[in-house]
């Protein structure tokens, strides 16, 4: 019996609607390099969440490039950026922003969230010049590596403390439609696009084949950052397939319709396991659960679904992380519910 997946929110291909228009746009002879009309309309149509009329996107594969792209791209050799240890760009990138020849300043993370207090603390410790690298980028993500989602108080008071000491602040969006259609979200596309410098907007979690969408409400971030991406490897000739994503998700806001379905899923797995006695390692808020459970039951729950075990407790539990998505099986859902309450009434 092949086992359900919550390993990630990536396991499908991608929505219907993205691989109908790929079909009925197949012979349309379009401009390369992200030149054609796809892009333009998607384009747009993210402007329009922005509510402006030019400012600048940029479409690219995945998120790792989008990352070190404009890392690369905004800081000067002797600059850094600031991030939480828990953060993407520390634990998951297998190095690549210090391979661009920048140091990631990590401090502790609260909830998952970097905080005010860190990012002082962080400039008051790195503020030997010019014998510590600068401190230039302040690095988050929304929904965080725990799942967890910014509020506008927070991130204006990010975006307050950088803006005073001359940082830039940077959004890895990577799971951000996840972020915005969660229950106590109170941001918009409108509401980042002012309060940062530079975010993404991840199509690759949220029912794309592939591809993010680099936003730069900063005009200085913007100049030349075509040439970037092409230093990179990251143009595709084909670029319209990134356009024609986009432009799906975009429209009728698709891309909300589909977070919103993923974190509901989550939040029943979560009432599940609290309601069946088990805790919660990190606050449900969006669509990634980490529940701490009996070794046993673990060991149960692996004969038929695949999860990451992200870290041990003691020697009988440990945290496990489930990823719910656009695509997924509410009955699979069901069947870890049932499990668990099995497990429970066992106990």
């Amino acid at each position: 019996m092949s086992k359900y997946s919550f390993l990630d929110d990536y396991s499908e291909g991608c929505h219907p609607n993205i691989l109908q228009a790929l079909v009925d746009t197949n012979m349309s002879q379009q401009t390369a390099y992200g030149n054609d009309d796809y892009c333009r309309q998607a384009k747009d149509l993210i402007r329009e969440h922005l509510c402006t009329d030019d400012t600048p996107i940029y479409f690219i594969a995945g998120g790792t490039l989008a990352n070190l792209i404009i890392i690369a791209s905004a800081l000067r050799a002797h600059e850094s950026v600031i991030a939480v240890s828990s953060g993407h760009i520390e634990l998951r990138e297998t190095g690549a922003i210090e391979a661009t020849g920048h140091k990631i300043i990590t401090v502790p993370p609260v909830d998952g969230k970097l905080t005010v207090e860190a990012v002082e603390s962080a400039l008051t410790s790195n503020s030997h010049f010019p014998h510590m690298t600068r401190p230039r980028m302040v690095y988050i993500s929304n929904a965080t590596e725990t799942g967890t989602v910014y509020t506008k108080a927070e991130l204006q008071a990010l975006s307050a403390v950088c803006r005073s000491n001359n940082l830039l602040l940077l959004l890895d969006g990577a799971r951000l439609a996840s972020a915005l259609t969660a229950d106590i979200n109170d941001l918009t596309l409108q509401d980042i696009a002012a309060l940062t410098d530079i975010f993404w907007v991840g199509g690759t979690k949220v029912g794309a084949l592939l591809g993010e969408a680099v936003v730069i409400p900063n005009p200085q971030l913007a100049i030349d950052f075509d040439f970037h991406i092409k230093q990179r490897g990251a143009l595709l000739a084909k670029g319209r397939v990134l356009g024609l994503q986009f432009l799906e998700l975009f429209k009728n806001d698709l891309l909300f319709e589909l977070a919103r379905s993923a974190n509901e899923s989550a939040q029943k797995l979560a009432k599940a396991a609290t309601d069946n006695g088990f805790q919660l390692a990190a606050t449900t808020e969006s669509n990634q659960i980490f529940l701490i459970l009996p070794n046993s039951l673990i060991e149960h729950l692996q004969e038929r679904f695949e999860f990451y075990i992200w870290e041990k407790v003691d020697d009988k539990s440990s945290v496990i992380r489930l990823v719910t998505s656009w695509a997924t099986d509410e009955s699979q859902v069901q069947l870890f519910i049932e499990a668990m309450a099995a497990a429970n009434e066992a106990a």
